[in-house]
Parts: C-alpha cells; structure tokens; sequence
C-alpha cells in the first residue's frame, strides 16, 4: 500500500493530530488498566480528590527535600515514603473489580489510616527502637505484624496477587522449616523473629529494595514526570517521525526510536505500549504493515526502552545498589546490549518493508527537525545535564534532583513549554502516584529478601539450579531464562528482577560468570517476559490498540525480540560486550561481529535480504547469524563465509529477475 502523492498533500503530519483521533477512538486508559495493575486507580473528585491530590503533592515535595535540602536518618526516610505510599494505594485502588471506582469505601479509609499508623511508628519511633537494642516490645510486635499484612494487601490491590502470594510462601517457608524435607528443611523461625526480621531489621521490608525505591526511582519517576509535564514526550515522538518517517516502513522506525527514548524514562513497557502506540500503530498500519505486526513491533521497541541506557527505567538502579557499583558502571555495561537489541528491530522491519514494497511518509508531511529543535530542543539540556553530573562521579540523586530543577527552569525559556502552578502541581501528583505501585513491589520483595538472608534458602535454590543442570553453563543459563520468564509473568520489571536475581544470580556467579554479567542477564528475561506468552502484558496491550489476537501478536513480538533472547547469552560468552576486562581492539571487533551477526539475523527472521529468502537460505544465514554472535575468530571467519555464500546466491537470482524483467518489457513493446 502506497502513501498519497506528495501532489495531494503538503499537510505536515502533526502527532498531537493523530494521537487525538486515535484517543477518540481508543480508551487509553482503560487499555492500560486492563493489561496493568498498577494503573487501575481510581480518579476520585470532591474534597476527597483535592485531599489525594494534596498527600501525592506533599510526598512529592518531601523526596525533593530530602534530596537536595535537608538530610534524614536513612530508616526514618524509607518509613515515610512507605507511609504516603501506603495511604495513597488505599484511597487510590479499588479493593475488587465491583469496588466503587469513584471514591473510597469506609474500609479504605480506615485501612489507609492504620497503615499510617503502623508504617508511621518506625517512622517515629525509630531512634527509641534503635536505643532499646534487642528489647522488642510487645506494641512493636503488634505493629509490625499490621504493616506485613496491610503491605501484601496493598500490593495485591497496586501490582496484582503474584508478588504477595510468593511473599506468603516465603513466610511460610521460614516458619515451616522443620517440616519440609531433604535440602529444603532448616531449625525455622517463630512468628515473633519473623515479624521482628521483617518490620525492624535492615534486612526486611525497610531494606536496599525500598531504599532504593524511595531514592533514585521515586526521584527518577519524578523526573520522567517533570519532562512529560514540557512535552518532552511529544518532542521525542515528533523527532523521530522527522528523523526516520521518510524511510522505507518509516512508521515503524519511528516505533522503535520514541519507544526506545520514552520506555526508558517511565519504565513501563505496558505503560509505553499504551501511549506511544496510540500513535505508532495506527502510523503503521497506514503505511501497509499488518496490524498484528505492526503490535509486535510497538511492544518489542516499549519492552527495550527497560534496558536503554541513560535511565533504563526503575531496575537498573537497584542493580547498582545490589551490586556496590556506581550506577554509571551498569549504564556503560548495558550500551551495546541495547544498540544489539534495537539494531536487529531495525533491521527487521527494513526487511519487511523491502519485502512488502512499503514505502516511508512523503518528506513534505513530515516535521521539520530544525524546527522543531530551535522550538523545543532546549527541553534536552536536563537530560545532558543528567548524564554530565553522573559521569563527573556526582551521585544519581543529586544529579536527578538538580535535572528536576532544571527541567522546571529550562521549560520557562518559551511559552510553548511554560510550566504553570497548574501544570507543576499536576506533575507532582502524577509523579508520586506513578511511584507507588513500585514501592509497594520494593516493600514485598524487602520480605522476600529477608526470608532468604534469614534461612539462606537463596544458596540451597542456587544448589538445586547446578544439581539439575549438572553444573554446566549452558541448561544453567536456560533454566534461568526459564526461571526469569515464569516470575515476571504479571510481575513489574523491577520486583520480578530482585526475585530473579536471589533466586538465580548466584547459580551462575557460581559457574564463574561476572556479577554485573549475571545480574544484567537476569534483567533482560525480567524485561521479555513482557511479551513472552501466556503472559505477555506489552504484547496484549499493543492488540488492544490494533484489535488485533493477542497471542497471535505476542508469538510475532517473540520472533521479533528473537535478539534480545540471544543478546544476554552472547555477553556470558563475550564479556567483551558489556565492556568488561578486554581490550578496545577485542570490544570493537565484538561489535562489529554482533551488529553483522544482529543484521543476518534479521533478514533470516524476516525471510528477505536482496531477495526474497528461499528455505535454505534462510537456514544458513540463521547459522551464520549465530556464528557472527557467539565471538571468536574461527566462528566469525565461518559466520563471514555462510554470509558470502547467500549474498552471492541473492546477487545471481536478483540480476536473473532484472533480466527477466527487462525481456518481459522488449516483448510487451514489440507486441
């Protein structure tokens, strides 16, 4: 299917156009609450409203403060994060489906003020508890034990019923150690050490988890708020349709670059899915591709802006903080894991336009990326002045909070970018209430963590990984990919890599591979479990926007992904890709061999190189794709043959159809 003709129209394409039209007929929210948990809140209005507005506002300011101005003990800061957390899920998220949707129940009100209290007296009580040493009492007790149940049913309102139940068992686990059999059984733990564990330890629901959470990811989540509340998001989205929307299947490109830059600030590829696709998809199916395709392609490009740096949404922050490295050690790492990712989407739909004769948007319906730069372009500088502090040794905290500032100042350069009271109040809201389903994940997981440090269950699973797998490194890494899938199946990102990475991280640090090589292996299966069926909420969410089967997308969005599968494996064997202890004269040629590896990939995917790909061919390049990925002199020389040997087989079959092409032409004219 063809553009119109230039002559038709010199109407510049306006995203802000398309994304209202498409709005009208789509409920985006509605879309997001159906595939996201955490997006399903209520929008309450009345005093009670203004009341919700006024807490997400304050919790807001609170971080800001303690960012920047002033300094609180580290146990007292996670207990009032928790505390506006946890009375903000009450008053925000419906109990069941056939809750009121519009305002709380009296049972919510009375929850969220009993989980202030019982979060709050940590809060206030924190320097009392600390004096007394060992001396628990019997009202710390009762408090804690009020906070563990309030925190899992918060979490199954916020995030779903996956992570609350896996904190249960791991409770269980820890209390019905003298009844479980062969390696599994330990001594077991009474309720009153597990409560203490849990609510007053370090090591619990107050741990590196939710401290995490209440400072880089909530300040991070801000910032992504902070850009939005500029039009950050429609700058991204409008760049990359003048950028690549001239190309051939140029809407798809588009795809992959405003999701790419947009999912790796707000850290939802659901959430991505369900804002840019609005836009992407629609752009797609005008140019000729397939709905179902044209979903896949939304949901793989929004699942890796999770594993983009700068941001790299929530998780890679506490990878950093698990890891004791600076959180600039994990962006390096991370780069061209991500340029593999992205190269290979690339690749694929290029093919696929090749192979289907799609052509780009005429360049004159396009916007004009100058323009646009010298009217918004000033909107960049916080994210330079992001990734300078950073990279000049300051910490992630301070160089967000001050980007936060600077977004806010910078906005005020034009009027077209202006954030008013009303539009920074608004910011404030949303950036509290798009952090605290993260902190409720953070808080279980914290429990989780404890179980696992308390009973050291985390080496008795690691054992069990290298039993089955017979310590070898291959079923090791599989059995973890499996292992990272089934988590984050319903699962954020951020809880199901914590939970992956207790439960199968040490198998393989086990085996010799890196730590920060392990770690990211286990993030990026947290990620694809976003569109790997059954569960495959990224890949549901982009059919709910086409109207397309839902798992019919989500098989396409796996053979579309198929690199990111193969990406972790490749930087187990070649840490050399993650920039870790090789030359730059190795690293580079690691490079050059996955990118060539990624694009053979992506014509044997696609089944299109110079021509259309017969079987074989397509087997033999896969092989050839692989070679060129695995790393290594003899197999790039053979991955490099296989290579030629299909190019030279396309070029002899592309010049007979030329050929035939111009006889069929001299034949038609003699007639």
């Amino acid at each position: 299917m063809d553009m119109k003709s230039k002559n038709n129209t010199t109407e510049e394409l306006s995203v802000e156009k398309i994304v209202e039209e498409q709005s009208e007929k789509i409920d985006v929210d509605q879309l997001a609450k159906k595939y996201d948990t955490s997006a399903r809140f209520r929008h309450v209005k009345g005093k009670i409203g203004i009341t919700i507005t006024m807490l997400a506002i304050m919790m807001s300011v609170f971080h800001l403060l303690t960012a920047g101005v002033i300094t609180m003990n580290v146990m007292q800061h996670r207990a009032i994060h928790l505390t506006f957390a946890i009375i903000l899920v009450f008053l925000l998220y419906p109990a069941f489906k056939k809750s009121n949707k519009e305002r709380p129940s009296i049972i919510d009100y009375g929850l969220a003020i009993l989980g202030a209290i019982s979060v709050g007296y940590l809060g206030f009580m924190y320097e009392e508890i600390a004096r007394r040493g060992l001396n628990v009492t019997t009202l710390d007790l009762i408090m804690g034990a009020i906070t563990i149940v309030l925190l899992l049913e918060a979490a199954r309102r916020s995030i779903g019923k996956q992570l609350p139940i896996l904190a249960v068992i791991f409770l269980a686990y820890a209390y019905l150690g003298p009844y479980l059999p062969g390696i599994l059984g330990h001594r077991g733990f009474s309720s009153t050490i597990l409560i203490e564990r849990m609510y007053l330890g370090n090591e619990g629901i107050f741990g590196i988890a939710l401290g995490v959470s209440a400072t880089y990811v909530f300040l991070f989540i801000l910032f992504g708020a902070f850009l939005n509340g500029t039009g950050m998001s429609s700058l991204f989205t409008s760049a990359a349709v003048g950028i690549a929307g001239h190309r051939p299947g140029g809407p798809a490109k588009v795809s992959i670059l405003a999701s790419a830059s947009l999912g790796m600030i707000n850290g939802s590829a659901v959430a991505n899915v369900a804002t840019t696709g609005v836009f992407t998809i629609p752009l797609m199916n005008k140019v000729g591709y397939k709905k179902r395709f044209a979903s896949a392609v939304e949901a793989v490009a929004s699942t890796g802006g999770q594993i983009t740096p700068p941001i790299m949404g929530t998780a890679a922050f506490v990878m950093a903080e698990f890891l004791g490295i600076p959180y600039t050690h994990v962006m390096i790492a991370a780069i061209i894991p991500a340029v593999l990712y992205f190269t290979a989407l690339w690749f694929m739909v290029h093919f696929e336009a090749k192979k289907s004769g799609l052509v780009g948007i005429p360049r004159d319906q396009l916007p004009n990326v100058k323009a646009l730069m010298k009217e918004r372009g000033h909107l960049l500088l916080p994210i330079f002045l992001l990734l300078l502090l950073m990279f000049n040794g300051f910490t992630p905290i301070f160089a967000a909070f001050w980007s936060i500032v600077a977004t806010y100042l910078v906005s005020m350069l034009r009027k077209e970018t202006r954030m008013d009271i009303k539009t920074l109040l608004r910011t404030l809201e949303e950036g509290a209430k798009g952090a605290v389903f993260i902190t409720m994940a953070t808080a279980v997981v914290g429990i989780i963590i404890g179980v696992v440090s308390l009973t050291g269950i985390g080496l008795q699973l690691a054992n069990i990984i290298l039993s089955v797998s017979q310590g070898l490194m291959f079923p090791t890494l599989l059995l973890t990919m499996v292992a990272c899938i089934v988590l984050g199946m319903g699962l954020p990102t951020t809880a199901c890599y914590i939970v992956a990475v207790i439960v199968a991280a040490p198998a393989l640090i086990n085996l010799g591979v890196e730590p920060i090589v392990a770690h990211l292996f286990v993030l990026y299966f947290a990620c694809l479990s976003n569109i790997t069926p059954p569960v495959a909420l990224a890949s549901y969410t982009a059919a709910g926007v086409s109207g397309s089967n839902p798992t019919k997308v989500s098989w396409i969005a796996v053979r579309l992904g198929l690199a990111g599968f193969l990406v972790p494996f490749m930087f187990v064997y070649s840490p050399s890709l993650l920039i870790q202890g090789s030359s730059y004269i190795e690293i580079g040629l690691s490079i050059v061999s996955a990118i060539l590896g990624v694009y053979l990939l992506g014509a044997a995917v696609i089944g299109y190189w110079i021509e259309k790909l017969k079987i074989y061919e397509r087997v033999l390049l896969f092989s050839g794709s692989m070679l060129l990925m695995v790393g290594g002199l003899f197999t790039d020389l053979a991955g490099i043959i296989l290579m030629a040997v299909i190019l030279t087989l396309q070029l002899r079959r592309s010049k007979s159809s030329v050929g035939l092409d111009k006889n069929s032409l001299n034949l038609s004219r003699a007639k």
